[in-house]
Parts: structure tokens; C-alpha cells; sequence
């Protein structure tokens, strides 16, 4: 008989409270890519979309980010295809915060009635009474910071939403909005080979903020041959890209990377990561290594 590690390889990440009381497993899904391209319109095969959502979470992940801003709402809509009625403990997070005008086209758009306006729409897109998880997609500098999370806790309070997060944001922002409403998590790029947000990471460890890093699959020159991650690849039988994935799981316990792809195949070879133990000193080689 198989067993929960080899049916479900995603439970081996762990799992990460977020906000305190939502629990997830700590490798999850990113749904941008299951959009056309520009993350604009319908993808180019909607059933292998569904698919991979539904392999997903049959591989263990339980936690699944998308936004209101992919496809518009192709992502959401797809999500409630294949996976609603939602299993008990699938978390599913969206965004909010971005205007869509073509392929490739992204426009901060802040305004309290806009941000509520997308959040009914998530809601309706996604068959949620609640959201666990909305975040900010970016801070609209045309628009007061208290406006932007002033509205986000108003539907937290109404029970519309669980969670607050924030996208693409500085220490001093988060600490700011802090002010205004509780934080559970922060969504920032970060990977092995590019951590400017590494300040940020850190701060959310201390503050046992969920740190949710997109882009998480990046090698850059760490993966030529002779290079730091070839002869760890080699020893672990495993891809560089599972490396990026468990150096990402190993940095910190409130990591939640959510690599994301529109192929069940790759989705399979994304989750395996979860299995893959660097030692002490393979996490300090690519700790310190640059690309």
C-alpha cells in the first residue's frame, strides 16, 4: 500500500498556520500561469488547467494563490471549476489591487470602492462566502495607505475576508500597515539567486508573518554544469529547480513558496521538491553562493 508520502508529497514541506489559525501545507500552488498570454484571457488548453488544479491538491497542496487580476478572473474561475466544493482543508488566497488593460499590462488601482468592489467579485468568481487570504496586490501611491487596509479590515470585519496580506511591499510599509490592521502575510519576489527582500523574510520570521515568494523557481548561473547546485543535483537525484524549491522551504519556517505551471508533469516535478532534504552544509553552500 502507498503511503501518505508517496501518494501526497506535499505534506512533507510541514504545515504553517497563517494568521494563527488557517493551516496550510507549506508548498503550495501559484495560478497565475493557468491563464493565455500576458496572463490575459482563457489559457490555450482549459481542461490540462483543470487538471493540474485538481492534481494539485491530490499531491498534497492545500493552499492555492491566484488574483483577480489573472486573466481577469480566468484563474478564479477555473479554480471553482475544478475544485469546487472545496475539500475542508484547501485554502484558497487571492489578490486584489491591479487593473487589467491587455496582455502584460498591470496598473496599481487602490480606491477603497474598487478594492471592494473586486473582493464581491472574487467572492462570486471563486464560490467563497469568505476568503481566507486577500491580499494586496500592490500599495497604490495615489492612495492613502489607511484608505487601502482601512477597506481590507472593514471586510474583515463584515466577514467577507480572514486574512490580510500585502504584495511587493518594504519593512517600513509592512510595519505601517500594521498600524492599521493585522498583517498574516507578506508576498514578495524572492529566490535563490534574487534576495533584495531578504530584510523582508526576515522580519516576517520575527513576526510569524507568512512570507509567500513569487517567482520561486530561479537558478541563474547556480545551475551550470561544474556549478554549486550540479553536484548537489546529482547526490539528491533531483532537478535544480526542486533545489531552489527546498533551499526556499529550508530558509525559514514561514516560508510558503507556490511555484506554478500549466503542465500536470511539471506540477508533479514541483511538488516531488517537498521530498528533497538538503544537509547543513549543502544549505550553506547555496546560502552563500551567487549567480
Amino acid at each position: 500500500m502507498a503511503s501518505n508520502a508517496d501518494t501526497r508529497p506535499a505534506k512533507a514541506s510541514g504545515t504553517y498556520r497563517i494568521g494563527g489559525d488557517l493551516t496550510v501545507d507549506r508548498l503550495g500552488y501559484g495560478a497565475m500561469q493557468i491563464t493565455g498570454p500576458g496572463v490575459w484571457g482563457d489559457p490555450k488548453d482549459p481542461a490540462e488547467a483543470v487538471r493540474v488544479l485538481r492534481r494539485a491538491y491530490e499531491l498534497g497542496v492545500t493552499f492555492i494563490d491566484t488574483a483577480d487580476s489573472y486573466g481577469p478572473f480566468v484563474s478564479e474561475l477555473l479554480i471553482k471549476e475544478a475544485l469546487h466544493p472545496y475539500a475542508d482543508d484547501l485554502v484558497i488566497a487571492t489578490k486584489a489591487g491591479l487593473s487589467r488593460s491587455g496582455p502584460g499590462d498591470w496598473r496599481p488601482l487602490g480606491r477603497p470602492e474598487y478594492l471592494r468592489q473586486q473582493c464581491e467579485l472574487s467572492l462570486r468568481h471563486l464560490g467563497l462566502e469568505s476568503i481566507g487570504l486577500y491580499q494586496l496586490h500592490r500599495i497604490d501611491a495615489k492612495v492613502p495607505l489607511a484608505d487601502q487596509i482601512g477597506e481590507l479590515l472593514l471586510l474583515k470585519e463584515e466577514g467577507k475576508i480572514r486574512h490580510i496580506g500585502l504584495s511587493e511591499v518594504t519593512v517600513e510599509q509592512i510595519e505601517a500597515a500594521r498600524q492599521i490592521a493585522p498583517i498574516a502575510s507578506v508576498q514578495n519576489l524572492y529566490n535563490l539567486v534574487n534576495r533584495k527582500a531578504e530584510d523582508v523574510v526576515t522580519y516576517c520570521e520575527g513576526n510569524d508573518i507568512a512570507f509567500i515568494p513569487w517567482y520561486p523557481i530561479a537558478t541563474g548561473e547556480l545551475a551550470r554544469p561544474g556549478g554549486p547546485l550540479d553536484a548537489i543535483s546529482t547526490e539528491h537525484g533531483a532537478t535544480p529547480a526542486q533545489l531552489a524549491l527546498a533551499w526556499l522551504l529550508r530558509r525559514s519556517p514561514v516560508m510558503l513558496p507556490i511555484p506554478g505551471t500549466s503542465s500536470v508533469a511539471h506540477l508533479e516535478e514541483n511538488v516531488a521538491a517537498a521530498q528533497v532534504t538538503l544537509t547543513d552544509t549543502e544549505y550553506k553552500t547555496l546560502s552563500t553562493a551567487t549567480s
